[in-house]
């Protein structure tokens, strides 16, 4: 299981100390995720840390399963911004470990498979109609 009111500290120790208002709501998100593993929306303005504190809170949580978090970015300026905003948080290289990018031109992934996957918006399109299970991505249970 995971630890109860992680979020907040998680977020805190991940984004360097950034306040970002989206933390006040992670404990909330990660509880979300747990009871319902496919129905969290959250809804904030630009710059509220939707993009890199939820998805460095999800991996660091204890309670979320293994497998990749999927961020979807509209363009790929966005996707590979929030790739190297979140590899630069984590001291490491995108495509390196944890955090990787797939765009329609470009990619750079771990050899292993990055757990967090910044990919376009029609990255994620093509590859739910080549199999909709979306292998590899974590499933809360």
């Amino acid at each position: 299981g995971g630890r109860a009111g992680s979020g907040n500290r998680l977020a805190r120790t991940a984004l360097g100390g950034v306040d970002l208002p989206v933390r006040e709501v992670l404990d909330d998100v990660l509880v979300g995720l747990r009871k319902q593993p496919h129905a969290v929306v959250l809804v904030a303005p630009p710059g509220a840390g939707k993009t890199t504190a939820v998805p460095l809170a999800l991996l660091e949580d204890d309670g979320m399963p293994d497998g990749a978090i999927v961020v979807t970015e509209p363009r790929r300026v966005a996707a590979r911004a929030a790739a190297y905003r979140m590899a630069a948080l984590r001291g490491e290289r995108v495509g390196e470990r944890a955090v990787g990018y797939r765009t329609r031109f470009d990619r750079s992934v771990a050899p292993s498979a990055s757990r967090i996957d910044v990919v376009t918006d029609g990255v994620l399109a093509r590859q739910l109609q080549t199999d909709p299970a979306l292998p590899g991505a974590a499933e809360c249970q």
